[in-house]
């Protein structure tokens, strides 16, 4: 089902209609969320937020963007609001100095560095480290495969912004790669 037929369901007040609207970006808003908010608690409230604003709201949805793009920018300004709301730190610099720091990771053991360096979670923390801004760039132009101007519309950024956040978040994330890399050679 397409999602002018989705939404025309739900509108008409199918609840089964809204339950797969759910399940079909409940990973886009995770991801969304996940890469401005890290406690897992606040996470999963700013996801149902987004959900129920998206219910409230689908009656006001023109079809003049991707739904995609609609629930994204949904998620990021509900997600960013509630930083600036409870005054949240975007990331935790102590968990980025244990990380990024060189002594620390040359005191690991060479199997403990191993399984580090294999481990999407260890990626994923490395970007939950960036700041948010490129985190969040990142995460909808390489995961959820967002084209510049659907990210301008998510986040309000120029695309000019958009761009040279997409290359320092790059260059970052892969200098921190490099330094890891490097002490495994150790």
């Amino acid at each position: 089902m397409n999602d002018k037929d989705l939404v025309r369901q739900v509108l008409n007040g199918h609840k089964a209609s809204f339950e797969i609207l759910i399940k079909r970006y409940q990973k886009l808003v995770a991801h969304m969320v996940g890469r401005v908010i890290s406690r897992q608690e606040d996470h999963e409230e700013i996801c149902q937020d987004v959900f129920v604003r998206v219910f409230e709201k689908l009656n006001e949805f023109k079809f003049e963007s991707k739904l995609s793009t609609w629930i994204a920018t949904i998620a990021y300004r509900l997600s960013i609001n509630f930083i600036n709301k409870n005054q949240l730190k975007l990331a935790d610099p102590e968990m980025a100095e244990i990380l990024f720091n060189k002594n620390y990771i040359e005191e690991l053991s060479p199997g403990k560095r191993m399984e580090m360096q294999d481990s999407a979670e260890h990626i994923q923390e490395m970007v939950m480290l960036l700041p948010v801004q490129f985190r969040v760039v990142l995460t909808l132009f390489h995961l959820e495969e967002m084209s510049y101007p659907e990210i301008e519309e998510v986040t309000g950024m120029p695309i000019g912004t958009i761009k040279s956040y997409l290359f320092r978040g790059r260059k970052l994330l892969k200098e921190k790669m490099e330094l890891f890399m490097k002490t495994e050679e150790l």
